[in-house]
């Protein structure tokens, strides 16, 4: 099953914008070189997470390149964070130590 990943960003009457945290780094990362009319997101995150969902995971990975898919540079290398478990574990840990600091709004 597909993580939930506004499930920290919504209450019962309230939907909180997502900030941006990083995506802690890991020894495990994957690097693949992303080529413009070749590569999508849905296929990378298909290839090493066996789901295509996780494109939003990518892109918050590497924040060089924004927020959408089309402004990535052919040949750009892009950081699959690896193993999904443990991304999604930091991911979380910094929605968390984010909100503890800033408070989501």
């Amino acid at each position: 099953m597909t993580y939930p990943r506004y499930k920290l960003l919504i209450n019962r009457t309230t939907f909180y914008k997502v900030p941006f945290v990083e995506v802690p780094l890991s020894n495990t990362d994957k690097y693949v070189t992303y080529e413009v009319g070749k590569s999508r997101l849905d296929l990378i995150s298909y290839k090493y997470y066996n789901d295509p969902n996780y494109g939003w995971l990518i892109l918050q990975s590497n924040p060089s390149v924004g927020a959408l898919e089309y402004n990535i540079k052919d040949k750009t290398i892009l950081r699959v964070p690896y193993p999904l478990e443990n991304a999604i574990q930091g991911y979380e840990s910094n929605i968390r130590k984010y909100d503890k600091l800033y408070g989501l709004k």
